[in-house]
């Protein structure tokens, strides 16, 4: 009997070892994986095309995904909409790109720059007039316009806030842009059109962006500004003296997509579903005058 109870605890004790090893074994591998994937993550470097009115919002958001994930960026490209779209087009490599209109993702997706599975709305902004911040300018509506008593700066064709700007001049009364096809409001580009013979007329300059338009309104070139409620966050010397009727142009929204020549198009679209679902994300948008769509 003690011959057989000695046998008994040795077998026991060597099974305890097996099993000690095994999960050794066993945590070590985890750990293994765990180096390995951060490696991984760490090696990835995304290049973003992002409209140029989400650059001080998205520098602070790539910082943090950063922090999280050891994922890098390059040197993160902020132009006009159309602009990026251009840049494409002539061959410049892009992870993702965020425009800050539907229409010029349109194009994106129509030329093929972009994986339209990947598409979807990503940020609200609102259309506001602003005046520079020493200005005695304090409350100034769109119907204000029409009277032909202010300068004004917008975006040019390439700027998609200039583009809704437009939109919204041609519902004043009387009209102070005129679209090239006649169409009004949301139901026209506000790309093609003019502002000769409007109460306008020579009293507006167009920027190749929100920020020299912002800069016009703020040296005093001019008397207002229209551009996004986000802007006035950004470069900061410029005050909201007005808001645009929301139906006087289209929604303004901010698709982002995963571009069709990425590299690394997982990683990419990773990076996007955390900067539209993430809380510390969320906020960052938020304190720069973006909402999640």
């Amino acid at each position: 009997m003690k011959n057989i109870a000695k046998k008994i605890i040795a077998g026991a004790s060597a099974v305890a070892l097996v099993a000690a090893f095994a999960l050794t074994g066993c945590a070590s591998s985890q750990q293994q994986a765990s180096s390995s994937s951060a490696a991984q993550q760490s090696d990835v470097e995304l290049q973003i095309f992002a409209a140029n009115s989400l650059s001080k919002a998205m520098d602070e958001v790539q910082s943090l995904y950063t922090e999280q994930t050891g994922v890098t960026f390059a040197d993160t490209q902020y132009e006009a909409s159309g602009t990026l779209n251009e840049m494409l087009g002539g061959g410049a490599y892009a992870d993702a790109l965020i425009t800050a209109s539907s229409s010029t993702m349109d194009t994106a997706e129509k030329e093929g720059y972009i994986d339209p599975n990947t598409r979807f709305n990503m940020f609200t902004n609102e259309l506001v007039i602003a005046a520079g911040s020493n200005s005695a300018l304090t409350e100034v509506q769109l119907e204000d316009l029409a009277s032909g008593n202010y300068t004004l700066a917008v975006g040019d064709a390439n700027v998609p806030a200039g583009n809704y700007a437009k939109q919204a001049l041609t519902t004043t009364d009387p009209q102070c842009w005129i679209s090239a096809d006649g169409t009004r409001g949301a139901d026209c580009s506000g790309k093609d059109g003019t502002f000769d013979g409007t109460p306008l007329e020579g009293k507006v300059t167009e920027g190749s962006s929100v920020g020299n338009v912002c800069q016009y309104a703020n040296s005093g070139d001019v008397d207002l500004a229209m551009v996004y409620s986000s802007d006035v966050y950004r470069f900061g010397n410029v005050k909201i003296v007005g808001t645009t009727p929301s139906d006087s142009h289209k929604a303004i929204v901010y698709p982002a997509a995963v571009c069709a020549n990425s590299n690394v198009p997982e990683e990419a679209a990773a990076f996007l579903e955390w900067a539209f679902t993430n809380e510390d994300a969320i906020k960052v948008w938020q304190e720069w005058g973006f909402e999640i769509a």
